[in-house]
């Protein structure tokens, strides 16, 4: 599908962000991280490398459905997959976030093997 050049993290937890980023550079992934969905939303605008999209969906101001929503609308970045990546992991939650526009979803706390088989899948 897409050749992905980086990996864009979007979620307001920092530790979270500091250890996919290190999971994610030992399998030579180059990743970029926003702490907001809105300043997300603006590095996907500002550059033409994001590849992969991994949202947290509980986040303060835009959520990650606000943010998928916005992505979807603009044509510039609809094509890009997102994976949700939440600590919502009841029954629903993983079809409220396919329903909200990502192409896959994953519970935290992030099983790898299962995130790098869905990267694979989508690149």
């Amino acid at each position: 599908m897409n050749q992905i050049s980086k990996i864009l993290i979007i979620d307001d937890d920092s530790r979270n962000v500091f250890a996919l980023n290190a999971v994610l550079k030992t399998k030579n992934f180059t990743c970029v991280s926003a702490t907001n969905a809105e300043d997300g939303l603006h590095l996907m605008r500002t550059s033409n490398e994001i590849g992969l999209v991994l949202m947290d969906m509980m986040m303060p101001d835009m959520d990650g459905y606000e943010a998928i929503s916005e992505m979807k609308k603009d044509i510039h970045l609809n094509k890009i997959p997102i994976i949700s990546v939440t600590a919502q992991a009841m029954m629903g939650d993983k079809e409220r976030c396919l329903a909200a526009g990502a192409d896959a979803y994953v519970s935290k706390p992030v099983q790898i093997n299962e995130l790098l088989r869905l990267i694979d899948k989508l690149m």
